[in-house]
This record gives C-alpha cells, sequence and structure tokens, in this order.
C-alpha cells in the first residue's frame, strides 16, 4: 500500500523537484555573479536526479496528471539529463567565472535542461511541441547570451532559422496526427495509428523525420551546429549531449507509426543520415580544431543513430543516444587538455613509420565477421558488427604505429572490444528492462541490408583513400571536406596576434 501510495506521488514530486530547480536557476540568472548562491543553485539540482532514481526504483509508471504521464522511458531519460545537467553546471561554476553573463548561463542551462526532460514525460500532442520549442528556445538564448560578439549573433541567426523548422515541422506534424486521428493523447492517438489513411501515417513520419535530422544537425540542415564553436565549453557539452541527441529519442517514441508509414520515411531517413555519417567523418579526419572535430564527430554519431532507427533498431539507437552523451559530454568538457603546451607545439615532428591499412582492415573484418556469425539470422546485428569491426580496425591501425608491443597492442584491441560488446549488450537487457516501450520494430529487411552496404561503401573509400593518399581525387575531396567544415568568415572570431602570443610564450619558458 505504501508503494503504491509513493508511485502515485513520484510525478508530482518529479515536477514539483524541477519548480525548485528552475526557481534557484532564476534566482541566479538575477543576482548573477554571486558564486555562493550559484553553488547552492547546483546543489538543488541534484533534487531531480534523485525523484527520477525514485520514480525508476518504484516502477512508477502510468501515473497521469494533467499533460503528463510517466513511464520507463520517461523516467530513465529524465534521470539521464538531470545527471547530466548536474555534473555539466558543476563544472561551469569555475569555468564561467568572470563572464559578464555569469548567472545568466546557469539559469538558461536549468530552463534547458528541465524543458528536456518534460518532454518525454508528456501526455498530449500539444504538451510534446511546448516542451520541444522550449528546449530550442532555451539553446538559442544561451548561445546568443554574448550577443555583443559578431560571430554569436551570426551564430545565433542560423541556429534560429534551423532549429525552428525542426519545431515547425514537429508542430504541424502533431497538429495533423491529432486531427486525425481524433485525441491529442498521444498513447491513444499511437494506439490506433493502423485506423489513419495511408497518405497521413506517411506525412507525419516524413515531418517527424524532417524535426529529427534538423535537431540532430544533419546533412544538408547541419551548419547551424558546425558553426557553434563559438559557444562556451559547458553550452556545447549540453548541446551535444542533451539536446541534437533528442531527434533519435523522437522518433523511438513515435516508432509505432514510423513502423506504419510506408518505405519512404524509412529511405529518407537512411539517405540523410548515411549522408550525415560520411560528412561527419570527413570532416572531423581533415579539420585541426579539436573543439570543431567534437562536431563533425556528433554530426557522424547523430547520422549512425538515426540509422538505427531507420531500420527499427529503436533499442539499440537508445543506447547509442545515453553513451554518445556521456561520451561527448566528456570529451567536451575536457577539450582544455587538448592544447599543448607551446614547447611542444613548436617542436619538430616526431619521424614514424608509414603503417599500412591493409592488415588493420584485415583484422577488423575477421571481428566483424565473427561477431555477425553469431546470429547470422539477423542483420540488425551486421550493422552493429561493421561498427565495431571498423572500431577494432581503426585502433589496430594506432597500435601498429608503436615500435614494441605490437601483438601485446592487437590482442589488448581484441579484449576491449569483447568487454564493450559485453558492456553494450549489459546496456540492452537493462534498457528494454527499464523502458519496455523503447524496442526494435521489424521492418522490411532491405533497410538493414541497405544500411550495412552504405556504410561497407564508406569504409571502403577510406581505405581507397588512406592507400592513394596523393590521388587528385583525393586531393579534391581533402579540400571539399575542409571547405564543408569551416564556418562562414562571419562566424568566426579572429585573433591576428594569438600565434605570435604563442610563441612570445613558448621563448620565455
Amino acid at each position: 500500500m505504501f508503494i503504491h501510495d509513493m508511485q502515485q506521488w513520484m510525478l508530482p514530486i518529479w515536477l514539483g523537484t524541477w519548480v525548485i530547480a528552475g526557481s534557484t536557476g532564476l534566482m541566479t540568472a538575477c543576482m548573477d555573479k554571486k558564486i555562493g548562491f550559484v553553488r547552492w543553485h547546483v546543489a538543488a539540482l541534484l533534487l531531480p536526479v534523485l525523484a527520477a532514481v525514485a520514480g525508476l526504483l518504484l516502477r512508477a509508471i502510468g501515473i497521469t496528471m494533467g499533460p503528463w504521464r510517466t513511464d520507463g522511458t520517461g523516467w530513465l531519460m529524465g534521470l539521464y539529463i538531470a545527471l547530466l545537467g548536474m555534473v555539466i553546471q558543476r563544472f561551469a561554476i569555475r569555468y564561467l567565472q568572470g563572464d559578464r553573463h555569469y548567472g545568466r548561463y546557469f539559469g538558461w542551462l536549468t530552463w534547458t535542461t528541465g524543458a528536456a526532460s518534460i518532454v518525454w514525460m508528456s501526455r498530449t500532442l500539444w504538451m510534446e511541441v511546448a516542451s520541444w520549442a522550449a528546449m530550442d528556445a532555451g539553446l538559442v538564448a544561451l548561445i546568443a547570451l554574448a550577443w555583443e560578439s559578431a560571430p554569436v549573433r551570426a551564430v545565433t541567426k542560423v541556429t534560429i532559422s534551423r532549429l525552428a523548422i525542426s519545431a515547425m515541422a514537429m508542430a504541424i506534424a502533431c497538429l495533423w496526427y491529432g486531427l486525425a486521428a481524433h485525441s491529442g493523447d498521444i498513447a491513444i492517438a499511437l494506439a490506433h495509428v493502423n485506423r489513419l489513411p495511408p497518405i497521413v501515417r506517411m506525412g507525419v513520419a516524413l515531418l517527424l523525420v524532417l524535426a529529427a535530422i534538423v535537431q540532430a544537425g544533419g546533412w544538408p540542415f547541419g551548419r547551424w551546429l558546425l558553426e557553434s564553436a563559438v559557444t562556451p565549453t559547458p553550452v556545447s557539452a549540453i548541446m551535444h549531449a542533451g539536446v541534437v541527441n533528442a531527434g533519435g529519442l523522437l522518433l523511438a517514441r513515435w516508432a509505432p507509426l514510423l513502423s506504419a508509414s510506408g518505405p519512404w520515411p524509412h529511405g529518407v531517413l537512411l539517405v540523410l543520415a548515411w549522408l550525415s555519417v560520411g560528412l561527419g567523418s570527413g570532416i572531423l579526419l581533415v579539420h585541426v580544431d579539436y573543439k570543431r572535430q567534437l562536431i563533425a564527430s556528433t554530426m557522424a554519431q547523430m547520422g549512425l543513430m538515426l540509422m538505427q532507427c531507420a531500420i527499427g533498431a529503436y533499442d539499440a539507437a537508445m543506447i547509442h543516444l545515453i553513451l554518445h552523451g556521456l561520451f561527448k559530454a566528456t570529451l567536451f568538457l575536457r577539450s582544455g587538455d587538448a592544447l599543448p603546451r607551446p614547447e611542444q607545439a613548436l617542436a619538430g615532428p616526431r619521424s614514424t613509420k608509414p603503417s599500412s591499412a591493409l592488415w588493420p582492415a584485415i583484422f577488423g573484418a575477421m571481428f566483424a565477421l565473427v561477431y555477425f556469425a553469431v546470429d547470422p539470422h539477423a542483420w540488425v546485428r551486421a550493422l552493429s558488427a561493421l561498427m565495431l569491426g571498423a572500431g577494432v580496425s581503426l585502433v589496430a591501425r594506432q597500435a601498429r604505429w608503436t615500435q614494441e608491443g605490437r601483438l601485446l597492442g592487437l590482442a589488448t584491441v581484441l579484449i576491449a572490444a569483447v568487454i564493450s560488446e559485453g558492456l553494450r549488450a549489459w546496456l540492452a537487457h537493462t534498457v528494454r528492462h527499464l523502458a519496455p516501450g523503447i524496442q526494435a520494430y521489424a521492418v522490411t529487411m532491405v533497410w538493414p541490408i541497405a544500411a550495412v552496404a552504405l556504410l561497407a561503401m564508406l569504409g571502403l573509400v577510406g581505405v581507397l583513400i588512406t592507400a592513394r593518399p596523393d590521388a587528385g581525387i583525393v586531393t579534391r575531396i581533402y579540400l571539399w571536406l575542409v571547405h564543408l567544415g569551416e564556418p562562414r568568415p562571419i562566424a568566426m572570431e579572429t585573433h591576428p596576434h594569438h600565434l605570435h602570443r604563442f610563441e612570445q610564450e613558448a621563448a620565455l619558458r
């Protein structure tokens, strides 16, 4: 009886914790640079984390209050986003100290993470749209805080223009679907998806695909993401770990509609996501700016996540979402370590022997084949095998650059791959247990096969480029990727004396 009563109270308690956190965030924004109160605000962010943990442990599922309803997915994402937001704001206490907008950053970070959490607890279509728009509005406000900077103004404008497309597409999709289903309740509307006309299902699904692609910074809408490097590190961390990956979860939540919408939404999503993987990976490899490398990596990773959605592997996409968010937030918060000391940066490069790409590629292919052979009838597993094999190949190539202990390095790569697969399997079991609504939906076999073929094509192109780096077409591809990854001149901060000061600092050491 006690547990049942607590289950009924968990939703209002969870909403109340966000009200408290939002109130302290508002007070922090008003008090601006009082660091003592900022610490109290960050401590208050622990309340939504504890409430989400309690909701998961008590299995408070199906509790309804106004436009909100609890489910396993909502509690899991609420915990993930609240914990991520608390860690990032804890980091920002010292990182942003001295910034003229110090307090406002904490207020808008809290707004953005709170709205992102409420999206996945929304029961009604209008609440989901409103929460989605509020999340994007918070991100825009965070980018625009340094409005006195001309590059920030330029990036803010392009971000508004792109995220407005995402919000409008989602609003039209929800309005169209609600009118066709004669219900504003998401669960009720999705339960009767097969009764809707095919044109409604396909049209709404295409609109949702558009909203997800834009939100994830995928091609051809990725300009706003590539130019977001001007934002402070905590803003970049929350953007890449908690906002851009919302597109994959949106598609997972609407999986019953997508699975019944016909081939066009799956095909469009697969092709656009694949192009995002290729372009993001290429920009990552040719650019030397560390933060831009991380942004390009996000573009590629989000493409992979959306490809998983295109083949119906929504449970795998959710695992990818969580792991990528934690990994990318860590990389952004540690981005300061990527800057070498001046004397290291100005020192001559170490001589290294050229490394062949053939044997690492063969090693990765063998690992992928063994992984796939465990269950050769599951083509979704083939996609995982391809990605895992590519990762093993890349790390194996790095191991071959060492002068000693190459065999030990390759053995370490193999052991690490096995451990990572075990972790993935455990996470998959945990996600299916905590969020049974996120599952794999059966799709036509052509989509998993097409996904594997498209990614294999990218891998083959990469091998050929590595084997013939001096070819004319490789040079053109290189320059094209450099140009594509560069921000517009108006979106760049200029530091004409930076290199001179860097040399002076090195000389003083």
